[in-house]
């Protein structure tokens, strides 16, 4: 019962074969890919967006003694004799978050108003003792709101919170990695693709709306398994839909629009609080519904499962908005191998031995585990991989942690892959995967190294 094997690889060669002859990215190809490019610039931001919706913001005590109470001001003259902090060898001094000096009332003359300040001459070093005590008002550098103010999660004690919501982020990932791959094996492409789409974008807005931490937590960790199944599912998608020549092109172009979304975040100045954060992200993707009717499904995934009929009326589709014909030899050949395929299921089926598409792929990973040198060269892609997202989400992350304006930082970090890429794509053409590989964690080491030894001016 060898048929049946012969035909499906040879389903995939003809269909090579009529992608040459309709075109390998004509007007069908290039409208289809534009469509799927786009919620990837949502869900790329999506992916990093508590980096500002539970990021912390720059803030000190709130000093009654010396602060105005409507008119707080963050980097006051003052604060340094108020409020401990650490001094920078630029001379910037950075204000302790939840602590500040005790004040010695016995240099502080009363007030008859109990809602007006002291007199801001009156703070000087003599106002205040050496001593700290804890508060529970706070002073922001900026009108940027995040979770920390929502639920007061202010001070060392919560920080831990703050970085468990990139925790549940990256684990939502992981999951939603894994179940959207299973999932649009067994369903379809275009049907998870967009299931991933909605379930992002509900999930987002439902986050956006969370009424404590832990709900909060929760629509995180949801909104992180729609997330991660939009860009790998748009990126197979748009591979599959070209012919040979042209699927390094749709594999990097995906990536400059991915980059593009993470950029976007940088916008993130003019939404600063972060529900309105959240449901811009979240609520311009539901358009995308309409891709039920206007993205057709991978042609290939419908020949592996021989739904060959289905993918006839999608390539007479595309060589019709293609402007380009079929040539007779060339579907007579495709129809032939569609009547082929049924009678060869129908005999397997009466003979008893038709093998469900599962357990062929259970028997390929079968096959791979027990090759030694197929799983050396598995692990050492596992580990590439694990490096590369630990220097990539490092990057990403600590963004914001850089000094002088953090959008500009963020934003510019996500933009300065758009020409990592395109040297990735020139070395692919003339070097091959090894070399351009190689190439790129080469450069990447001795970046990241050299970056060590940059030194404030």
């Amino acid at each position: 019962m060898s048929a049946p094997a012969a035909g499906a690889a040879s389903a995939v060669l003809d269909f090579d074969d009529i992608l040459v002859e309709i075109g390998e990215f004509g007007r069908f190809q290039r409208r289809n890919y534009l469509l799927i490019c786009l919620p990837v610039l949502f869900a790329a931001a999506n992916s990093l967006s508590y980096v500002f919706t539970a990021g912390s913001p720059t803030y000190r005590c709130y000093v009654p003694e010396c602060d105005k109470l409507d008119d707080a001001e963050y980097g006051a003259d003052w604060v340094s004799i108020a409020v401990p902090g650490s001094w920078s060898k630029r001379g910037h001094f950075t204000p302790s978050t939840c602590e500040r000096f005790v004040a010695n009332d016995g240099h502080f003359e009363s007030s008859s108003d109990p809602w007006s300040a002291w007199p801001l001459d009156q703070c000087f070093a003599e106002n205040f003792t050496t001593e700290t005590e804890r508060c529970h008002q706070f002073v922001y550098g900026s009108s940027e709101r995040t979770i920390v103010q929502q639920w007061g999660l202010q001070c060392p004690e919560n920080l831990w919170k703050m970085a468990f919501v990139g925790t549940v982020h990256f684990a939502g990932l992981v999951v939603g990695t894994a179940l959207s791959g299973y999932l649009a094996d067994r369903y379809g492409r275009k049907h998870i693709f967009l299931f991933c789409i909605v379930f992002m974008a509900l999930t987002g807005v439902a986050q956006a709306l969370s009424w404590d931490y832990i709900s909060f937590l929760f629509f995180a960790l949801l909104n992180a398994v729609g997330t991660s199944g939009v860009y790998p599912l748009a990126f197979i998608i748009g591979v599959e839909m070209v012919g040979p020549r042209k699927r390094e092109m749709s594999s990097i172009v995906l990536n400059y629009f991915y980059a593009v979304g993470e950029a976007l975040l940088g916008l993130s100045v003019f939404l600063p609080d972060w529900r309105q954060l959240q449901l811009a992200l979240s609520v311009p993707p539901l358009i995308c519904v309409a891709y039920f009717w206007l993205v057709p499904e991978s042609v290939r995934w419908l020949l592996a499962r021989n739904r060959r009929e289905q993918a006839g009326v999608i390539i007479r589709r595309a060589a019709k908005v293609n402007r380009r014909d079929i040539s007779v030899e060339l579907m007579a050949s495709f129809k032939q191998q569609e009547l082929d395929a049924e009678t060869s299921q129908e005999d397997d089926v009466e003979g008893g031995l038709h093998v469900q598409k599962d357990d062929k792929i259970w028997l390929a990973i079968k096959e791979v585990a027990g090759s030694p040198a197929l799983m050396g060269r598995y692990a050492i892609l596992l580990l590439i991989w694990a490096v590369n997202a630990i220097v990539y989400y490092g990057l990403s992350l600590n963004a914001t942690s850089l000094s002088g304006n953090k959008y500009l930082n963020f934003a510019l970090v996500c933009l300065v892959e758009i020409p990592g890429y395109s040297l990735a794509w020139l070395f692919l053409r003339r070097f091959g995967r090894r070399v351009a590989l190689s190439g790129s964690l080469l450069l990447c080491s001795i970046t990241c190294v050299a970056s060590g030894f940059v030194t404030l001016g």
